[in-house]
């Protein structure tokens, strides 16, 4: 996933995003290319321990020196159950909590490519649910890319197209996979 992020560099090949080869381009321009059309959700959340949830879900928004929608980042806010939330630092928040601020991060933007590395680990069952939804919607409604690393079927059964990885090589893919059949190629034994 950090190749195709363009956060490290491959050592053969190319990796195109929203029609550009990344890794053609200068650390300088690649930044500028992964702040303008990348979304990140981290597995450690990446969160700034200084700033408020709000300030930590608004950051990308300094950072490019655009004004934010606050329209849309009061819908984010909600949709991850967060509005009571908002003024408190990463420290005060549970696992889980932390986890919805950083894909808030990601996705208030409205990033082209949303990368996100086991988005709902730290969540409950139901407010997984809800965030996986989410995260499918913004495929469906608003046409962006998401690209899932996980070891969770049913955060699989998610996705369009699963690709299955052993020792950093593609082993297999699946397409319109279910949490029946992803869970049944994760428990064959010669993996």
């Amino acid at each position: 996933m950090h190749c195709a992020a363009g956060l490290e560099r491959p050592d053969v090949g190319a990796v195109y995003l929203a029609g550009a080869d990344i890794t053609k381009m200068s650390e300088r321009r690649l930044t500028v290319f992964r702040r303008d059309n990348m979304g990140f959700v981290f597995q450690s959340f990446n969160l700034l321990p200084s700033l408020t949830a709000r300030q930590n879900i608004t950051l990308p928004f300094l950072l490019n020196g655009r004004r934010a929608d606050r329209k849309w980042v009061d819908e984010i806010v909600e949709r991850m159950g967060l509005t009571e939330r908002m003024s408190h630092l990463p420290a005060e928040l549970s696992g889980g909590q932390q986890q919805r601020v950083s894909i808030a991060r990601a996705l208030v933007t409205r990033p082209q490519v949303i990368f996100a590395d086991e988005p709902t680990g730290a969540l409950d069952t139901r407010t997984g649910t809800g965030i996986l939804h989410l995260l499918r919607e913004t495929v469906d409604v608003y046409g962006r890319t998401l690209i899932m690393v996980t070891h969770d079927p049913r955060a699989a059964a998610y996705a369009d197209r699963v690709v299955f990885l052993v020792d950093g090589g593609i082993v297999d893919e699946m397409r319109s996979p279910t949490v029946e059949r992803t869970s049944a190629w994760l428990s064959r034994s010669d993996v």
